[in-house]
């Protein structure tokens, strides 16, 4: 019994050994570079980073988890916020970039300086930090395409609203619009503006193309201008075209409103959640943890049919974002299934 005992304590000591020993996260300091705050998405994606890292720090998790905000959509001032952090000495920064490639050099230095960047939504180009990746141009833009194709199959005018411009978002979301265009010659383009995802710029943008357009049968957006879409066609007297949604509280409640006063209205919601951010906090997180994270982490979008309206506009509070907040584990077995790819 005494040599079995040895025996197993000898084995459970070398299965000590051989686990990997992983750094202690509860000492370091994440900070979010957010470049832009200025529609209900940044908003709700700020409330989930709020409520995760504060979560996160009373867990002992990490010691800090500090979002900071430029005061315009510059890539030139969000530049300069990251040198900022960089001298502050955190330990890994979670970034939603004003450009793919202009924010690069400043992102390297961050690197260079051994801090952890982890990229979400707007995206850098930069090698050395870690994306949290979503096929906009798939599941979103060609996606919208598809399902106004569906509801009308003998084609028709489109007006495309598109995001902010200069983003990777933006840029993906609009290669998949005109690739799946392509495949539907019944479907065109007739014009296109930028909404900004924010309800009030769309209004402007889309009351100043109006007058000069023939008639819409549908309109293709990125998120957040649906409902300043319908209030502009509203506004100049046009039939209201189909108009595709992008999961915010205000634009559920008025597909919903459709539905009752007109008997039903077909369209189709989606975007991605904001609360995506923790989902790259969690990658940022187990990266400072010494495990081994690809540098891509795909996830998904969030998408919304009629039959799922109410349930989400139950839980979407008003001015916010129909949202999906991810946990730790989820985020650690999102990273074992991108290892299998």
């Amino acid at each position: 019994m005494k040599k079995t005992g040895l025996v197993l304590s000898l084995l459970a000591g070398a299965a000590i050994l051989a686990t990997p020993a992983f750094a202690d996260t509860s000492g370091k300091r994440v900070a979010l570079s957010n470049n832009y705050a200025g529609n209900s998405w940044r908003q709700s994606m700020l409330q989930s980073w709020d409520k995760v890292g504060k979560q996160a720090i009373a867990d002992k998790i990490v010691a800090a988890a500090d979002p900071f905000t430029t005061a315009d959509k510059e890539a030139p001032t969000q530049a300069a916020q990251l040198q900022n952090l960089i001298l502050q000495g955190y330990d890994a920064i979670v970034i939603n970039s004003a450009s793919p490639d202009a924010l690069n050099g400043a992102v390297k230095q961050a690197c260079d300086a051994g801090i952890v960047v982890v990229a979400f939504d707007g995206l850098v180009t930069e090698p050395c930090a870690y994306k949290v990746t979503v096929d906009l141009a798939e599941t979103y833009g060609a996606e919208e395409v598809r399902q106004i194709a569906k509801r009308l199959p003998d084609g028709g005018n489109l007006l495309y609203i598109r995001g902010l411009a200069g983003t990777s978002i933006d840029d993906d979301i609009t290669k998949g619009v005109y690739a799946e265009i392509a495949k539907h010659p019944n479907l065109k383009i007739v014009n296109e503006v930028y909404g900004n995802w924010d309800q009030t710029t769309a209004q402007k943008a889309v009351a100043t193309v109006l007058p000069s357009l023939p008639k819409i049968d549908a309109v293709l957006d990125q998120g957040g201008d649906a409902y300043g879409a319908a209030q502009a066609f509203n506004a100049a007297g046009r039939p209201l075209p189909l108009i595709l949604l992008g999961n915010r509280q205000d634009e559920l409640a008025w597909w919903k409103e459709q539905i009752t006063q007109k008997g039903g209205y077909d369209s189709w919601s989606a975007s991605e959640a904001p609360g995506m951010v923790t989902f790259a906090f969690w990658v940022a997180q187990q990266v400072l943890d010494g495990k081994d994270v690809p540098k891509e982490v795909p996830m998904g979008i969030l998408t919304i049919e009629q039959k799922d309206l109410d349930k989400y506009l139950e839980s979407t509070p008003v001015g916010g974002v129909a949202n999906v907040e991810y946990t730790q584990a989820e985020v650690i077995q999102a990273i074992e299934d991108a290892k299998k790819k």
